[in-house]
């Protein structure tokens, strides 16, 4: 059994690592911790292969356990000191220069704006609109109601938008 465990868990992380590096990284802005939450949501998926239904996509499997991985270690923070983090992003947990040329300016005023908005928001735009994700999908990852998730999509997508304006980004439209 360890060996289908071993072998399962190279494949996933060959086939699924950069996007749930990317899903974390979003969420939390920091390089260095996403990579850790990164290989801890691998290291808890190897534990817990034996269990895993098939109910679901494996990859959605793994966006969940990397979900909740994230949010354990935000609640591990003290509530103050997460507060100021997110609200004063500091420059150490912004893209590098290289990715913002990568990013392009329009996806950089995404991200940073993004990350400014409720954390349930964050995660079902990511997953809607980022990862291409479906209604029902983002629901079973999330463990919410289809219906719930449209409603939050069409909030944060609100809230984004005002962020982004907020911030001075205007959309040319032609």
């Amino acid at each position: 059994m360890e060996d289908y465990a071993k072998q399962q868990l190279e494949e996933w992380y060959h086939l699924y690592s950069v996007d749930v590096f990317r899903f974390i990284f979003i969420l939390i802005g920091d390089r260095e911790k996403a990579k850790d939450l990164t290989h801890d949501t691998f290291l808890k998926a190897f534990q817990s292969v034996h269990s895993f239904q098939h109910k679901t996509s494996d990859k959605n499997w793994l966006y969940k356990i990397a979900r909740n991985t994230t949010i354990d270690e935000m609640k591990r923070k003290k509530p103050f000191y997460y507060a100021v983090e997110n609200l004063f992003s500091l420059t150490d947990n912004r893209p590098n220069p290289e990715e913002m040329v990568a990013l392009g300016e329009r996806e950089e005023q995404l991200y940073l704006s993004l990350r400014k908005i409720k954390r349930p928001y964050q995660e079902v735009i990511v997953f809607r609109k980022i990862k291409q994700l479906s209604i029902k999908e983002t629901a079973e990852i999330l463990g919410w109601r289809e219906n719930k998730v449209k409603v939050y999509l069409h909030r944060g997508l609100e809230d984004l938008k005002k962020q982004m304006v907020k911030e001075g980004y205007v959309h040319e439209s032609n």
